[in-house]
């Protein structure tokens, strides 16, 4: 059994209430929406909900695949919302957000994966908040070339969507999941709409080598992602994947310097970044 490790100082990190974090939570408890923030414990809610910023989970709060990393429930999914994409565009006009990210748990039991729901929520944002861009961080639809092609003519600014980990652990970290699938998804976005922003994100720690890691950014530039984000996993509980390594600050800060020699346009490397967190700052916001 792997032995369940300390964390280390860089990573301690104190729950702080932050002065405008119960304007967030008011907001999207009166619209009965959901966020990734509190769904996937992630450690930057308090200080991104003081900045009235979340992510945006819809398609419900449970999930159809089990991931051994991931602290979003696999359970019996919910039904689709149909106003649901309605209220979003409404939190995000009350909320006044100028970068907003939307994802979704992975509905493999829906047709087209929840496209039209993306879709939708897009369409909804842009009526309410024309001025806002738009982030979406989309599961791979199975591969389906209809279901993405729904998403990018939807016109978001940035489609993301996470490799996770390295090749040589999806069977164990990502079993229900296919490396090259998610490449694919990458690379068919900028097919169907070349001005769409392309973005991927990685954790590290889980069992990976720099030889890996570093095969993974060749890989994504080739399928032409541009935006990266690269944090330290973190294991929800005992019972999910354990952490294999504490990557170190000066680690971080050396994947960044090579992943912006190879190319990529914005790069966030830190043990505490996550897929979405200060995802403006790669368009300039």
């Amino acid at each position: 059994m792997t032995e369940f490790k300390r964390k280390p100082e860089w990573l301690k990190k104190k729950f702080v209430r932050y002065e405008d974090m119960e304007v967030t939570h008011a907001i999207l408890e009166k619209l009965n929406l959901n966020t990734v923030c509190r769904e996937a414990d992630c450690p930057n809610y308090g200080e991104c909900f003081s900045k009235r910023t979340a992510t945006f989970m819809i398609l419900g709060t449970n999930c159809t695949r089990n991931c051994r990393f991931c602290n979003v429930r696999n359970a019996a999914v919910q039904a689709l919302d149909p106003e649901e994409p309605a209220r979003i565009g409404q939190a995000v006009a009350e909320l006044s957000l100028s970068y907003v990210v939307i994802t979704s748990v992975t509905r493999d039991d829906l047709a087209d994966g929840g496209a039209e729901h993306f879709a939708n929520t897009i369409k909804s944002i842009r009526v309410q908040s024309p001025n806002t861009a738009i982030e979406v961080l989309i599961p791979d639809f199975l591969g389906d070339k209809s279901a993405l092609k729904m998403v990018t003519d939807a016109k978001p600014d940035v489609i993301s969507h996470n490799m996770e980990t390295v090749k040589e652990l999806y069977t164990q970290v990502r079993p229900q999941a296919i490396y090259e699938r998610s490449l694919e998804v990458l690379g068919r976005i900028k097919e169907f709409d070349n001005c769409i922003k392309s973005k991927s994100g990685i954790m590290v720690g889980i069992g990976e080598t720099k030889e890996q890691i570093l095969t993974l950014f060749d890989d994504l530039r080739e399928v032409g992602c541009e935006f990266l984000t690269i944090g330290q996993y973190l294991a929800p509980s005992k019972e999910h994947h354990p952490v294999i390594d504490y990557i170190t600050p000066e680690t971080f800060a050396e994947y960044e310097k090579i992943a912006y020699e190879k190319g990529f346009e914005f790069v966030a490397s830190a043990p505490f970044v996550r897929s979405s967190y200060h995802a403006g700052e790669a368009l300039g916001l």
